[in-house]
């Protein structure tokens, strides 16, 4: 198995060695099957992958074929297309509730949020049937409640054609990265704009799973490795989430895959895939994607397949189906270890929120650093060379197996840090907001009454737009100046208590700085506009009049002109100079309308 070390270490790019003649791994033969139960994908020798209604129909087969499946919709897509759900248990665990009465860790693997990313529907609806039908594998539901959402993306599943995936090597035709609005829903976790996203949320609230798997298929360079993996890694995640994470990820589930004749490596960015010898970077998720999401915010460990797209559909399909059965043969060992870790962490979040302690820091986002260390990386042979096409230089791969030492990238740092507070209010007229919030399935109150308190808040200062619509919104940039400050919220403002175990979402949805907040996603834009305005020549006036009497606003002013010579070229900022120091400027422009709640103070509160 591939390894990183993460401490300070290589400090020149080793060269590039021809080490291996020949890539000897060979995967396992996947077991014999009936022909009536053979998958689409196996019956046209994983040239194809099945359509919509085939991939239900064959679900439905496995459930009435035995008692250990039920199929069911969990909601519907934009284009109004039932979202499928199959839930695989012994001893008719298939509520939640019977779930956690019988003790059972429950794990959702979900397929085809990226529609043409089709490795995961394949594996699982054949490791489901080698469960409950075949029974190569009859002891993965012992401890173990499996749900799986084969099509997760049902309408740019669809969307089928040969032409959605250039860089992806069969099958013959498959969906389409976006849905019915062409949101890509592995960006929409946080602010759930889609009806599958909401829909996602619900089915999360109900079950909240103990371990979470996300299958898709790479972009990127060439290289030897089959299957790549991802999960968060770094002091963002919960302690006790994180350290499972590590001790099963790496130290038994991915050597299992490999032990079936798999070649694995964590998910590798490269930094120009024309010269691999460059480096690669971690990848850092946020909680928009949904292996950050589950995560960062769930408080549960989550992992990220990617198949290597240039890999034959078939060594992808058995790569995830490895690596899937790996993880419940491993949950099934030890489930208490998984359930442990995500009691401790939801019980340790849900503590800290019961008190204010402005030193206690909670990590909203980290960053990679520049410190390299060297990776021993599984390539091809590759050159590259002066393009006619493009003018650029162009990278043309071989297939000759190449080892090349790397400098990589896997150490981050923390860059935005808050301290939770006690409660968040947001006035009411937030509604979009508000709904974001009550999706996500927080505890929420309203206030029964006025209420005037001092609280925390920020303002916001250097404001600028995205140039381009990003998944459907209109993206600010700025930075946060706190403020402390005595408001008063009315009647109905909802109230976000943190003493519970959901309280990291508040955190990043609420916290301007946090990667995927509400502020950040653009749920807040109206603050940023300026309603009110002033004529020139009643400015000048004023103007006049303001440095009059003040004699600290003349020395501030005319040491402006001096020091910012766009400021002194410009009227219209010299005279905006005036009308922000006035009392007629908006004082709840760039205002953040949300507040922290940093000490215990007595509301009436009523339920949302």
């Amino acid at each position: 198995m591939l390894r990183y070390t993460f401490a300070a270490g290589l400090t020149a790019l080793s060269i590039l060695t021809l080490i291996s003649p020949v890539m000897t791994e060979a995967q396992s033969p996947a077991p014999p099957v009936p022909p009536e139960w053979q998958t689409h994908a196996e019956k046209t020798d994983y040239r194809e992958t099945p359509r919509y209604d085939e991939t239900v129909a064959y679900a439905r087969r496995l459930a009435a074929a035995s008692p250990l499946v039920r199929t069911m919709s969990f909601g519907r897509s934009g284009e109004g297309r039932e979202l499928p759900l199959v839930i695989a248990a012994r001893d008719n665990a298939m509520t939640p509730q019977a779930a956690r009465r019988a003790n059972k860790a429950i794990v959702l693997i979900q397929a085809c949020i990226h529609a043409g990313e089709t490795d995961g529907k394949d594996a699982g609806l054949a490791l489901l049937r080698d469960i409950v039908i075949t029974k190569t594998h009859p002891n993965l539901l012992d401890r173990v409640v499996v749900l799986f959402i084969p099509i997760y993306n049902t309408d740019g599943h669809e969307r089928f054609s040969p032409y959605n995936r250039i860089n992806q090597n069969g099958p013959a035709e498959m969906g389409w990265r976006g849905n019915g609005s062409n949101l890509n829903l592995n960006r929409d976790y946080m602010k759930a704009d889609a009806p599958e996203t909401r829909a996602w949320l619900r089915l999360w609230n109900e079950w909240s799973p103990d371990l979470f798997i996300d299958c898709h298929v790479t972009d990127g360079a060439d290289f030897r490795y089959n299957v790549t993996y991802q999960y968060e890694r770094h002091e963002s995640v919960a302690a006790p989430v994180r350290e499972w994470e590590q001790k099963f990820f790496d130290g038994s589930i991915v050597p299992k895959a490999e032990a079936a004749g798999n070649l694995l490596s964590p998910y590798l960015v490269f930094r120009d895939n024309r010269f691999p010898e460059k480096g690669v970077d971690s990848f850092v998720s946020t909680p928009r994607f949904s292996t950050g999401y589950v995560p960062l915010t769930r408080n549960r460990p989550a992992l990220l397949i990617e198949t290597h797209m240039l890999k034959e559909h078939r060594s992808r399909v058995r790569g995830t189906y490895d690596l899937l059965r790996a993880a419940l043969e491993e949950v099934n060992r030890d489930p208490e270890s998984l359930m442990r870790a995500v009691r401790l962490a939801d019980e340790g979040i849900e503590a800290e929120g019961k008190t204010y302690n402005s030193q206690r820091k909670v990590v909203l986002h980290v960053a990679l650093t520049d410190t390299p260390t060297p990776l021993k990386l599984k390539g091809v042979e590759y050159r590259t060379e002066l393009s006619e096409i493009s003018g650029d230089m162009r990278v043309v791969y071989g297939t000759k197996p190449l080892d090349i030492t790397v400098p990589s990238y896997f150490d981050a740092r923390a860059v935005v840090c808050v301290a939770p507070p006690l409660h968040y209010i947001i006035p009411p007229q937030w509604g979009d907001a508000i709904e974001v919030l009550n999706f996500h399935g927080l505890r929420l109150k309203r206030l029964a009454a006025p209420l005037t308190i001092e609280v925390e808040s920020y303002r916001l200062g250097d404001v600028k737009w995205g140039n381009n619509s990003f998944e459907g919104h209109v993206l600010p940039s700025y930075k946060t100046i706190p403020v402390k400050e005595r408001r008063t919220f009315p009647a109905g403002s909802i109230v976000v208590e943190m003493a519970q175990p959901a309280a990291r979402v508040a955190l990043h949805l609420l916290e301007p700085e946090a990667p995927d907040s509400l502020l950040t996603w653009g749920f807040f834009n109206p603050i940023f506009e300026q309603k009110e305005y002033a004529e020139a020549y009643k400015l000048e006036n004023l103007s006049r009049d303001m440095l009059r009497k003040d004699e600290k606003l003349r020395r501030e002013f005319e040491q402006r002109l001096v020091e910012d010579p766009k400021f002194a070229a410009s009227a219209q900022q010299r005279l905006q100079f005036f009308y922000e120091r006035s009392p007629y400027w908006d004082v709840n422009m760039n205002l953040y309308p949300v507040a922290r709640v940093v000490t215990p103070v007595e509301m009436r509160l009523t339920e949302f």
